[in-house]
């Protein structure tokens, strides 16, 4: 199996992953070869052990948000309060450059705008509304630079 052969190597993450050997401090980075820098970011609510990966590849930046955030929505807070989620998505993540892509932990984005369209029904959220009948998935579609219309 091709795991065996990476025995040995550390596991990065949160104080309640499973396997993890290295916890990883809010704000610590490490690099991924010669040129791929991550930084982890700690947003609990919707767990406390809640951590998310801003990747930057020479001009290129992605964040991995797990369930903290997803296109047009955010996490369910099963450990957290609002003031919690309030820090995570409007000061550490929107902190991060407008065009970082946004890759959540799931693909939620058709129910996230059916709900939303049923509360406000803007412009931008039609056009995502239109973008997700047309696509299948929206991860890596989007930025942080988006979510905030």
């Amino acid at each position: 199996m091709i795991l065996k052969e990476y025995e040995g190597l550390p596991v990065l993450g949160g104080k309640d992953c499973e396997s993890v050997s290295r916890v990883l401090k809010d704000g610590e980075t490490f690099k991924i070869g010669d040129g791929i820098t991550v930084k982890s970011l700690h947003t609990p609510c919707h767990t406390q052990d809640s951590i998310c990966y801003f990747v930057e590849d020479r001009d290129d930046r992605v964040v991995f948000t797990g369930d903290t955030l997803f296109i047009a929505g955010c996490g369910r807070f099963f450990e957290g309060t609002p003031e919690e989620m309030h820090i995570a998505l409007n000061k550490t993540l929107a902190a991060l450059p407008d065009d970082t892509k946004v890759y959540p932990g799931h693909e939620y984005t058709k129910s996230n705008i059916k709900f939303g369209q049923s509360i406000i029904n803007t412009t931008p959220m039609q056009e995502l509304a239109k973008f997700c009948t047309e696509n299948l998935e929206t991860q890596g579609k989007f930025t942080i630079g988006d979510e905030k219309v």
